[in-house]
């Protein structure tokens, strides 16, 4: 079994556009029944990364509109709802129905809806006479972002700042852990399984993972529920994925380390949201000749379906910048062959009918092979233009100089010297050098002398840095709050691989774009011969197999299919695992798992899930606030 969450969530979200029509029907025609799809904040997001605006019309949607937005009558059209169950929500469809702005109304909220609300919605739409209206109401279960087949988020941003703020009410805690059990729920509904959880005991996992096993229990005792899977019994267990629940404190570090492999990198640097990347379009001609600096954006789509996206990924910069190159030279030739098949070069000799059907062959050829082509040209334009707004960026900021020092932290190797000169150096932002101290706090065994800590101080200062998360965290390691398997995590790397080449700096070519980038790329190096795992691929690896080790034999164990009171008799191997971060998790970890996963023996399947994914200068701002909270500044 391969968990893809991603393929399940579409399949889900398709059922419900054929007004929740069962499997079987959906290959059918729709009859031409045309709809709208009304969505909320959440819920577009939810969408993005699953269907674009061409699919959404072969589903029968001709028109998608915001809830929140005010709306027009289109009274004769099926309505499908898809959005969050809150007060707000119903009472603005409520209203939507008492207008009649559509023909029918089928209701589908993301995660259940709780009875009062439920009957907020009856005594509402009783009220307003249009219970008529009301088709179905659905419980979809579908509170999660799928932005992969491997990797999902719950869209909760302030996750970390909430659980570990010192201000806030318990109250809050809990409904922020509610939010979190719901998510995670949604995402074992929709992909079918009932696992064995494991998290470390103590802080926030293993609050989340008592109320996710208790709801899982509740769920489970019913006749009939919502999992593939059976209810009862343990005859399954060996088949049963593994859900492993971290706090964000079990290691902070890899959220604030800069990243060289190209999707944590576009990630970090070029600001990528639900697969979608913005980035400054380059100036046209006239700009160019007035010096002016154009405002208009472009916007570029990655994921399912970019074969360079998926090829390429895990592959460090400079790889990267050849492959695109190697790419259009493949579409060259490829077109240089169809021109040279559809050529106008006839032998006089030979029969009119045999040419007449070569030509034929080979036109039908041409134009079968026409749109592949172009669509693979569209992807290598698009590619070319973001590794050169990372080129760019890499230059101006010094990148390079804080990755090296950063995997040297890592291997154990830390000097405060080097990184005091790189924070009083020209290159990187602000917080690129807050973030360096940030790791350099982290990883280091001994923390620095008072003299030193303000000697860094004042170099961050003087670079324009806010230093409330540097004094938070220098707090937390004085309180002894971080995370233990750090020192695992640079002791163990994957099998056979190489360490650190400190030698191999950037020595950038100052080259235009449009020359191609292996001339922009020439003389680079790769920085890193082989990656680092995170500490949580250290853990995990030992949960999956079932290891004996001093780090997880703590870890606590649910097992909602497992009488009260009574363990889990399934302790590994697993083959299949769920990795949830909650807090917030970054590319480089999901980077982390799925390459140690993709290289076990034999290979195993990685879900890699977190509250939000983070930017290391987005996880820096939730550092300072707290810092600002707790009194650290």
């Amino acid at each position: 079994m391969v968990l893809n969450i991603r393929q399940k969530q579409t399949d889900a979200v398709t059922r419900l556009l054929h007004l929740n029509a069962p499997p079987s029907a959906l290959g059918k025609p729709d009859d031409e029944v045309y709809k709208v799809l009304i969505l909320d904040r959440f819920t577009k997001d939810v969408m993005a990364p699953l269907l674009r605006v061409n699919e959404l019309r072969r589903h029968g949607i001709t028109l998608h509109l915001m809830i929140e937005n005010e709306r027009q009558p289109i009274p004769d059209v099926p309505a499908v709802y898809l959005i969050k169950g809150t007060a707000e929500n119903i009472q603005r469809l409520v209203a939507d129905a008492g207008q009649g702005l559509y023909d029918s109304f089928h209701l589908n909220f993301v995660s259940a809806l709780s009875r009062p609300l439920l009957e907020q919605l009856a005594q509402g739409t009783v009220a307003a006479t249009c219970v008529q209206r009301i088709a179905k109401v659905y419980d979809q279960y579908l509170s999660f972002i799928a932005l992969e087949a491997g990797l999902f988020s719950l869209g909760l941003p302030r996750t970390y700042l909430e659980l570990n703020d010192p201000a806030t009410q318990e109250t809050q805690i809990e409904a922020a852990v509610s939010t979190v059990v719901d998510g995670l729920f949604s995402a074992l509904v929709t992909l079918g399984v009932v696992p064995i959880i494991r998290c470390p005991k103590g802080g926030a996992a293993q609050h989340v993972a008592a109320q996710l096993d208790a709801r899982l229990r509740d769920h489970l005792k019913a006749r009939s529920n919502l999992f593939t899977e059976g209810s009862t019994g343990l005859a399954a267990s060996l088949s049963r994925p593994l859900l492993c629940l971290f706090d964000r404190n079990f290691e902070l570090s890899v959220v604030l380390q800069h990243a060289w492999t190209y999707k944590p990198l576009v990630h970090d640097v070029l600001g990528m949201s639900l697969n979608r990347i913005t980035v400054d379009a380059e100036p046209g001609p006239s700009q160019q000749l007035t010096g002016q600096r154009g405002n208009a954006k472009k916007h570029f789509e990655v994921g399912e379906g970019d074969f360079f996206w998926e090829q390429n990924g895990r592959n460090q910069f400079p790889k990267v910048a050849e492959q695109v190159d190697v790419e259009l030279q493949k579409y060259k030739l490829a077109i240089e062959e169809l021109n040279r098949k559809t050529g106008s070069d006839v032998d006089p000799n030979a029969d009119p009918n045999d040419i007449m059907q070569s030509n034929t062959r080979n036109l039908m050829s041409a134009v079968s092979a026409l749109p592949e082509l172009t669509e693979r040209k569209r992807t290598i334009d698009k590619h070319t233009n973001l590794a050169t707004k990372l080129l760019g960026s890499i230059k101006a900021r010094g990148l390079d100089a804080f990755y090296n020092l950063e995997e040297d932290m890592l291997l154990g190797k830390h000097d405060l010297a080097a990184v005091e000169s790189t924070v009083q150096g020209s290159k990187g932002t602000p917080t690129d050098k807050l973030r360096l101290v940030l790791v350099y706090l982290l990883t280091c065994e001994v923390l620095p002398t008072d003299a030193d800590f303000r000697r860094i101080e004042d170099a961050l200062a003087g670079a324009g840095a806010d230093l409330a998360a540097l004094k938070y965290v220098r707090q937390m390691r004085r309180m002894k709050l971080t995370g233990k398997l750090a020192s695992a995590a640079s002791e163990q790397s994957l099998p056979g691989l190489a360490t650190v080449s400190q030698s191999h700096l950037l020595n950038w070519a100052d080259k235009t774009f449009g020359q191609g980038l292996s001339s922009l790329t020439k003389g680079v190096k790769n920085l890193l011969a082989g990656e680092q795992q995170a500490a949580v691929t250290v853990a995990v690896e030992a949960l999956m197999d079932g290891k004996q080790t001093p780090d997880v034999d703590s870890f606590a164990t649910f097992d909602p299919k497992a009488a009260p009171g009574r363990a889990s008799k399934a302790a590994g191997p697993f083959k299949e695992a769920i990795v949830f971060m909650i807090g917030g998790g970054n590319y480089l970890e999901y980077e982390s798992l799925t390459t140690w996963a993709s290289r076990s023996t034999p290979p195993k399947s990685v879900l890699y899930g977190a509250t939000d994914l983070l930017s290391g200068d987005a996880f820096v701002e939730q550092l300072a606030e707290l810092g600002r909270q707790s009194g650290a500044t």
